[in-house]
């Protein structure tokens, strides 16, 4: 499993992009693919092919209106391990003995 962290948006159109950002956050909630939206970007959880279609249909759609784009990615895959958007965090709560704020 893969758990696939992005950042996408336009570049050229002023300073809120928000409505950008919540087109690919429509896309990634029909997906089906796991995810959990962060200020910063959105962590995707699911096969290889499945988040890396996640993101092209992402950057297929904000490509029809916009004309230069910026996209940072960071991958992580384990083998044979699924639940990591909840188990990571829960991790370092249990060796904290406390909630994170997340």
């Amino acid at each position: 499993m893969v758990l696939l962290e992005f950042s996408m948006s336009p570049l050229g159109k002023g300073e809120s992009v928000g409505r950008y950002v919540a087109r690919s956050l429509d896309i990634i909630d029909k997906s089906g693919v796991a995810y959990r939206l962060n200020p910063m970007g959105t962590v995707l959880e699911g096969e290889w092919n499945d988040v890396f279609q996640v993101v092209r249909k992402c950057y297929e759609r904000m490509k029809k209106d916009c004309n230069r784009i910026s996209c940072t990615i960071k991958v992580d895959y384990r083998k044979g391990h699924k639940g990591r958007l909840d188990s990571k965090v829960a991790s370092v709560e249990k060796r904290l003995k406390r909630k994170m704020n997340s």
